[in-house]
């Protein structure tokens, strides 16, 4: 497995070729998830071979994005088998990589350490300060894509059914973003009243 090689590869493709209307699934959300991952995994005690399983799914999870909006897991899943074994991932590691990105689609769907991490790791964002900024990215994202034209009482609404019903999966994330992910949720509340 070429993982340096892989990840080279897949930033660079994203940097060059992702749109630029994509203010939300972009580059500095895959690298933001990547970390997110490295983080969870060593808190975790995942092994080497399964965090660099892991690592590869993080980069590779909104890959999607490239060639579909709508679907992008399925799509992303689509480029690893295409690219993977190229860097020397066999079948079996690539097919748990896939494994790891359809879970991120929502609502997650984890099982393993390593899907649980992934799924805790995409929506990270949820428990930290940058919560609102990235939030109204995602907005403007399916503005500008026509996913949804919503208002902002109605995006609050969404964000608040939103938080109420996510439960990061591993400990850590529980531990380190479930307290702020909950006071976004109350702030959220009081703006509706």
């Amino acid at each position: 497995m070429n993982f340096d090689g892989a990840k080279k590869f897949i930033l660079n493709k994203l940097q060059n070729e992702i749109h630029k209307k994509y203010s939300y699934h972009n580059i500095n959300h895959t690298i933001n998830v990547y970390e997110a991952c490295k983080r969870i995994a060593k808190a975790e005690n995942l092994s080497k071979n399964k965090t660099d399983l892991l690592l590869t799914a993080a980069l590779f999870h909104d890959s999607g994005m490239l060639i579909s909006y709508v679907g992008h897991e399925e799509a992303s899943a689509k480029i690893t088998n295409e690219t993977l074994p190229d860097f020397d991932y066999s079948s079996d590691e690539i097919e748990v990589i896939n494994k790891m990105i359809l879970t991120t689609k929502l609502p997650q769907s984890a099982e393993t350490l390593e899907e649980m991490i992934l799924c805790d790791a995409d929506l990270d964002y949820l428990g930290r300060d940058d919560f609102y900024m990235i939030s109204h990215q995602l907005k403007y994202e399916w503005k500008i894509n026509g996913i949804n034209k919503l208002s902002l009482r109605q995006w609050y609404e969404l964000q608040a059914s939103f938080l109420e019903n996510h439960k990061y999966f591993t400990q850590t994330e529980i531990n380190l973003r479930e307290e702020k992910k909950l006071k976004h949720l109350r702030e959220i509340k009081n703006l509706l009243k």
